[in-house]
C-alpha cells in the first residue's frame, strides 16, 4: 500500500554511475511539472547533482536532506521551491555521505525515510516523489527503496549496459520481500542511444530481451545540450527546448503517463 493514498514515490536508481539517473529525475521532474503536476525531487545522493540541475546553490542547502534524515529539521525547512512552477526539490549537500556509516548504527535502519514520510502528511499534496539515488547499492538506496512505490531503471546505450543490473534486481526482490512487499517496477530507461552507432541498437534489442514491456518506447538520445544544461543549473527542456534531449524527456514524460492511467505496472517475477 502507497504511504499515500494519490501520491506516487518513484526511486530513479542503478548501482552503475554515468548513466542518466539524476539528468532523468529533474527533467522528467520538470516535463511533468509543465503540465501542472505537482512534483518533488528528493536529491538523495551526496553529490548533490539534481540539486545543482535545479538552480539550487550550495548556500540553500543547509537544511538537507542529510539533515531531515537525522531529525535535525522539519520537512517544512527541506522543501525548496524551485524557478520551475509545481517543482520543488529537497536538497543534498556534502554531508549526506556520512549517512551510509550513521545509518548502520541505528534501529531500522533500511526505514528511516519510511518512517519519516509517515510522519509528514504534508508530502501528500504532490502527484509524484522523484527519489535520486546514489549510484550504490548501500543504506541509502535501501531507503528509497523502502519507501517508493516503484523503481525506475536508467540504463546507458554501452556494451556493459546490463552488468550489474542483476544485483540490482536481487536487492529489489530482496525488499520486496522484507520491508516493501508492493514495490513494483515503474520502467527501464534507455538513455545516451546514438541512432548512427550499431551497439545502441544491439543494446535496445538485448534489454528489451531482457526486461520486455517494462522498457520505456522514449529512448534519450546522447545529446550535448543535455550535458550542457546542469551547469546552468537548469533542466534541459529550460536550457534548450527545441533540442532532441529536451523533445525526449517530454516524450518519456506522456509515455510515463499514459503508462499510470493504465496502471501498466508488473511487479519483479
Amino acid at each position: 500500500m502507497s504511504l499515500f493514498q494519490n501520491t506516487k514515490i518513484i526511486s530513479i536508481t542503478n548501482q552503475k554511475g554515468g548513466v542518466g539517473k539524476t539528468t532523468t529525475a529533474v527533467n522528467l521532474a520538470t516535463a511533468l511539472a509543465s503540465v501542472n503536476k505537482k512534483v518533488l525531487v528528493i536529491d538523495f545522493d551526496p553529490q548533490g547533482n539534481a540539486s545543482t540541475g535545479l538552480g539550487i546553490e550550495n548556500n540553500e542547502r543547509t537544511c538537507d536532506i542529510y539533515s531531515l534524515l537525522f531529525e535535525k529539521n522539519s520537512i517544512n525547512q527541506s522543501i525548496k521551491n524551485t524557478k520551475i512552477k509545481n517543482l520543488d526539490v529537497i536538497p543534498a549537500s556534502i554531508d549526506l555521505s556520512a549517512a551510509e556509516i550513521e545509518l548502520s548504527n541505528v534501529p531500522e535502519k533500511t526505514l528511516k525515510l519510511k518512517n519519516i514520510f509517515q510522519q509528514n502528511p504534508v508530502l501528500s499534496k504532490y502527484d509524484y516523489i522523484f527519489i535520486d539515488c546514489p549510484p550504490a547499492l548501500g543504506y541509502l538506496t535501501l531507503n528509497a527503496l523502502a519507501t517508493s512505490d516503484s523503481v525506475m531503471i536508467p540504463l546507458q546505450c554501452e556494451f556493459f549496459a546490463l552488468e550489474g543490473v542483476s544485483h540490482l534486481m536481487n536487492t529489489i526482490q530482496l525488499v520486496q520481500q522484507n520491508v516493501n512487499p508492493n514495490l513494483q517496477i515503474e520502467g527501464v530507461i534507455l538513455t545516451m542511444y546514438d541512432k548512427r552507432n550499431k551497439l545502441s541498437e544491439l543494446v535496445e534489442k538485448d534489454v528489451k530481451n531482457c526486461f520486455g514491456e517494462f522498457v520505456f518506447n522514449t529512448l534519450i538520445p546522447r545529446n550535448v545540450r543535455v550535458s550542457e544544461a546542469p551547469s546552468h543549473g537548469k533542466p534541459v527542456i529550460l536550457y534548450d527546448f527545441d533540442c532532441a534531449g529536451s523533445q525526449a524527456y517530454i516524450n518519456l514524460a506522456a509515455e510515463f503517463l499514459t503508462r499510470n492511467e493504465n496502471n501498466n505496472l508488473r511487479k519483479v517475477a
